[in-house]
């Protein structure tokens, strides 16, 4: 884990600690989980850590914030996210939020106006208790391109001539769009969400040449496309992208993780050192509840993988005689 990849203005560790986990994400989440969590990450040498207002209404940056506050500020590396306002909402404060198991005091509002951007950061730092962050990301911004890639991006650049924050970029579930703010704007990281992976490369035809040549790092993140790359034999409940897995990536999955048997490795160890073998991908960011989750996180990270599998998985792949629709990701 101590192996350091850079880009312009950052480095960042081999392997990433996500947060939504530490945001109650689908279900509680314990203090003590998430202090295991960093704890365990820190141990073997991971000091990148990324989190969002998102994630739990604020609650994984205030705890992400408190953990990291004791350890020496110039060996860790976080990000946080902009894009999605947290407004108060105390009329929804007696029930769940949809995602996270945390009250709905507050709602999301999209902004990626200079102001929301300001208000946004202003707010994570309060939250961090910091008073510069590493890296920030526009936060999914698919629907809002225009502003996104003008106002938000010049606020974020000025914030970076300025010294409050240190890297720009823009994290997504999609890599056309990342590759339009690495073609068109000044950025130096972007984080890619389930695009690059043992099940879909989609970021090998536009991002990730584009990135390299750029000398734009790529954070490669759902590396197991929601759960269904995540276990040695696959389960047929497993998600794709949130979503019920089209039968045809059931059965893609399950070639995948056989050729990994063959190999004595298992289907979740391929797909988390799988993105970490292209020359743009800086980091590979795994979320985790716990300690457990960590270390067998950096278990499959770690495991000798033949180069023979990373062959057989290419020609299985380049088949001529795969049918269309077992390339589709659309349905």
């Amino acid at each position: 884990m101590d192996g350091r990849l850079s880009a312009p203005r950052l480095a960042l560790s081999r392997i990433g600690l996500g947060g939504s986990a530490f945001g109650n994400l689908y279900r509680a989440t314990s203090d003590e989980d998430s202090a295991a969590a960093v704890n365990a990450a820190w141990d073997v040498g991971v000091r990148y850590f990324d989190t969002a207002p998102h994630y739990g209404l604020g609650l994984s940056e205030r705890r992400m914030g408190a953990l990291l506050a004791d350890r020496p500020r110039s060996e860790w590396i976080l990000s946080t996210k902009v894009g999605r306002l947290l407004e108060p909402a105390p009329e929804h404060a007696d029930r769940l939020d949809d995602d996270f198991a945390v009250p709905a005091a507050h709602r999301r509002v999209w902004d990626f106006s200079r102001d929301g951007v300001l208000r946004s950061l202003e707010a994570s730092l309060e939250r961090l208790d910091l008073d510069r962050i590493d890296v920030v990301y526009l936060h999914d911004p698919d629907d809002h391109w225009e502003q996104a890639s003008t106002d938000a991006v010049d606020t974020l650049v000025e914030l970076r001539d300025q010294g409050v924050i240190g890297a720009i970029g823009a994290g997504m579930n999609q890599s056309a769009m990342l590759a339009e703010f690495v073609r068109r704007c000044d950025v130096d990281v972007v984080m890619l969400a389930g695009r690059y992976t043992l099940l879909d490369r989609s970021a090998e035809t536009d991002l990730l040449p584009l990135a390299r040549e750029r000398g734009v790092a790529v954070v490669a993140a759902g590396v197991y496309n929601s759960g269904l790359l995540s276990r040695a034999h696959v389960d047929a409940a497993s998600r794709f992208d949130y979503r019920t897995t089209p039968d045809h990536l059931l059965r893609r999955a399950t070639r995948l993780a056989e050729i990994c048997r063959t190999h004595g490795v298992t289907l979740p160890d391929a797909a988390v050192q799988f993105p970490l073998r292209h020359p743009a991908v800086a980091s590979v960011v795994i979320g985790a509840r716990d300690r457990q989750q960590v270390e067998q996180g950096i278990e499959r990270a770690s495991v000798p993988i033949p180069e023979g599998l990373w062959d057989e998985i290419d020609a299985w792949r380049s088949d001529e005689d795969l049918a269309p629709e077992e390339n589709s990701f659309d349905d």
